[in-house]
């Protein structure tokens, strides 16, 4: 008798269940575990994600359910993407995950609509997409020659010859195949969503995984030839709608950027139609991305995608756009601006400092707007600049000439001043060690250039963060040296410790310090000048560039000939004076340079000040480096002061 209790109570919910249209199996069948592998549900979920948001339209329309089976599939969808959400390793960015699938439940259950419904379920595959990285780019380009060949063998028997989705086995399915060539239906798909439907398939219809069939390089082809079939007329009027919209080349700058872009969310930038001959070309032809941007152009498109993000919003993404158009865009190509206009370089990062700076205050979008208005005036200058004056023989020679020089003169003042340091106090058993640290320096910007050249890239952010870390370490080491060797330089002392280091042997500390201080002072110049040499090397003026770091490297030597043979004949206490008083400037320059460069990475905030750039002595317009500088100058101001007191109380 209770056994035909618990068989009735089980008819009775699963009639209750057909009644409420829950499906037999769907992309919900499960719930998952406890915590799931981001690696397995990650995907799961953005494909549901990106169903519901296409589909959604199916069920509701103008706040009307017209199918109540969708519009319960679309709720249940919503729920398990929370459950699903919650079931993942526990993150910095869960509460922001659970907030948005509470905000995409609500919307549903209040049947938003459609386009707001979209938005948040795009909102939330793209924040967990971030919270739990996996690749969403193919790992080479798409070959749409291949793409076009599997769909014929795999796809069009179903879908149809040209993917109106009406062919031969097709048309006795239900559902339907989807019709690719649906322009409203398309606007909402990535290939990044077809590729994933490729490879897991859809539950409850005739299409399967080919996860196992098809290899991943295919299913991308498939995926980006299956993704033009919508926009027919990208083929041929797609070119010159990508090359004339710098606010598409903004948004679509990588192929990971390419494989999630959706004609709906590029509409927000340009109309649709624009949008659609714009994704249609680069989906045809992905290499076009890598092609388009560069440089300048690049810098310029990023600029404007930051002051779009900005009016939307989305402040740190504006801000990262305004980071990512310098770093990626204006720094690549700082040597050949450089050796046409230096001031003009300046005034660019000066301003784009600033410009990022305000981002991150908050503000005016139309402040902003101005604001961003001015940067690209400047960068329309310098891109025309290098445009018009291409690197003939004698502006490589002479800028490669020039950056040798500028650089390795920093270097060479600490270098010098060791070495006549250490013959004047007739130390020459350490002068070994300097000579170590500056060679290693040189050996190690040789394998840094191998490094960038063959292997990696290394990033603007990551050369700006070497540059001003090395220089600030640089300046600290210098302020203490400068410190102490006008404290030698006062009331006869030196006198007194020369006669105490000739006595005795340089210590292990004392070396490495000499070693280190070397080494630090080269390398940051090896580095930046090395890397500057590798963008005028893509001039193809290797000849002349070659000659002009020879002519700058002879330069070099003989500044370096003439300070030590000035330092031989200089009585001991004024060569420690001048020595005091020249690397106390060095330390304040180091100081200047390495705020900027840390500007420059987006480290740390611009604001600019009214005075001119002078790049030799590190003086930059902005109030963060100014200030900085004048910090050094005032603790060796006191120093020297502390000095000449304590010498005239002995």
């Amino acid at each position: 008798m209770r056994t035909n209790r618990i068989c009735q109570l089980l008819a009775l919910f699963v009639l209750l269940a057909l009644m409420i249209g829950i499906p037999c199996t769907s992309f919900a069948d499960a719930a998952p575990p406890a915590t799931t592998d981001p690696a397995a549900s990650v995907p799961q979920t953005w494909q549901m994600l990106d169903y519901l948001a296409a589909d959604y339209a199916g069920a509701v329309k103008h706040g009307e359910v017209v199918s109540t089976s969708e519009y319960a599939e679309m709720q249940e969808f919503a729920r398990h993407t929370r459950e699903r959400v919650l079931a993942l390793p526990p993150s910095a960015a869960t509460p922001v995950l659970r907030q948005q699938a509470d905000v995409l439940i609500a919307l549903i259950d209040a049947k938003a609509a459609e386009g707001d419904v979209a938005r948040q379920a795009h909102l939330l595959a793209d924040s967990l997409l971030q919270a739990y990285p996996i690749p969403t780019a193919p790992s080479r380009t798409p070959a749409l020659a291949r793409g076009a060949d599997v769909y014929q063998a795999q796809c069009a028997a179903c879908h149809g010859a040209s993917g109106h989705g009406d062919g031969p086995a097709g048309v006795a399915l239900s559902p339907r195949p989807i019709d690719f060539t649906d322009p409203s239906r398309a606007d909402q798909r990535s290939a990044l969503s077809l590729y994933e439907v490729i490879t897991q398939g859809v539950p409850d219809t005739a299409m399967a995984s080919y996860a196992g069939t098809l290899s991943a390089d295919d299913r991308w082809s498939l995926a980006y030839y299956v993704g033009t079939f919508a926009y027919p007329r990208a083929a041929a009027q797609g070119e010159q709608a990508w090359h004339r919209s710098e606010k598409a080349r903004g948004a679509i700058t990588s192929a990971s950027e390419l494989a999630r872009a959706r004609v709906a969310s590029l509409a927000e930038a340009m109309d649709t139609d624009q949008a659609r001959l714009v994704l249609g070309y680069l989906r045809a032809h992905p290499q076009a991305v890598h092609e388009a941007l560069a440089g300048i152009p690049l810098a310029r498109a990023r600029l404007a995608g930051s002051v779009a993000a900005y009016r939307k919003g989305a402040t740190e993404q504006a801000r990262q756009l305004a980071l990512s158009a310098y770093l990626d865009g204006v720094e690549p190509v700082e040597a050949q601006l450089d050796a046409r206009d230096t001031a003009l370089r300046s005034r660019i990062e000066t301003a784009m400092g600033a410009y990022r700076t305000a981002l991150s205050q908050g503000g005016d979008a139309d402040a902003a707007q101005a604001q961003a208005d001015g940067v690209d005036g400047l960068l329309a200058e310098a891109q025309s600049l290098l445009a018009e004056t291409a690197a003939g023989p004698m502006t490589t020679f002479l800028g490669a000439l020039t950056i040798l020089v500028r650089e390795g003169l920093e270097a060479l003042l600490v270098v010098v001043a060791l070495l006549a340091f250490l013959r004047k106090a007739e130390r020459h058993d350490a002068t070994r060690y300097v000579h170590a640290g500056w060679v290693l320096a040189l050996v190690a910007g040789a394998a840094t250039w191998a490094v960038a050249r063959y292997a990696i890239a290394i990033s603007g952010a990551s050369r700006e963060l070497t540059e001003g870390l090395s220089s600030l370490f640089a300046a600290a080491v210098l302020l203490g040296v400068g410190l102490w060797m006008h404290q030698k330089s006062i009331g006869g002392r030196w006198q007194s410790y020369l006669k105490a280091r000739m006595a005795t042997a340089l210590d292990r500390r004392s070396a490495w310090f000499v070693f280190g201080l070397t080494f630090i002072s080269v390398y940051r110049e090896v580095f930046e000048t090395i890397l500057f040499y590798t963008a005028l090397w893509s001039e193809d003026q290797g000849l002349w560039m070659l000659a002009g770091l020879v002519v700058g490297a002879l330069v070099l030597v003989l500044v370096a000939w003439l300070l030590l043979r000035t330092s031989r004949r200089l009585p001991l206490g004024l060569f420690f004076s001048l020595s005091s008083v020249v690397i106390a400037v060095l330390a304040i320059v180091l100081t200047g340079k390495g705020v900027a460069a840390l500007q420059e990475a987006g480290w740390t905030g611009v604001t600019i000040a009214p005075v001119p750039s002078i790049d030799l002595l590190g003086i930059y317009p902005t109030w963060q480096s100014l200030l900085a500088q004048l910090a050094v100058a005032l603790m060796l101001a006191i120093g020297f002061a502390v000095n000449r007191w304590r010498a005239r109380a002995i």
